[in-house]
């Protein structure tokens, strides 16, 4: 199964500093899907090492990290020797990943913050 880019920018989070959203922070992710657009978690397997993602915002350095696994719990690893900085994904196994749907991540200070999907394509 060919991978695909995946770019999700922060979506509308009442309550937060980023009520309305903001199109500068986000994660570019680069994972096999199926057909439907669903993580391709067979394909996963093989293609574990080409699975990264890189976290971007105007205020700070891009995080380079991974798409991990651990049991069904997926996750977002920027340092294989620190737990501490894993950002879970919500059911990530579940997502659809398609322009307009919504995933969400739990961002380094433990806060579950909502991204829209803005673009999926073939990676290359």
């Amino acid at each position: 199964m060919p991978l695909s880019r995946i770019v999700m920018r922060l979506a509308r989070n009442p309550g937060t500093e980023f009520a309305g959203g903001d199109d500068h922070r986000g994660y570019a992710l680069t994972a096999p899907l199926t057909a439907d657009g669903m993580l391709d978690e067979e394909s996963y397997a093989k293609t574990r090492d080409q699975c990264v993602v890189r976290r971007f915002a105007p205020d700070e350095d891009p995080a380079d990290g991974r798409l991990a696994r651990r049991g069904q719990r997926w996750f977002f690893d920027y340092d294989d020797a620190d737990t501490a900085d894993d950002e879970p994904v919500y059911r990530l196994g579940e997502h659809r990943f398609a322009v307009g749907e919504y995933v969400t991540v739990t961002d380094e200070d433990g806060r579950p913050l909502t991204y829209k999907v803005v673009e999926v394509q073939p990676a290359g």
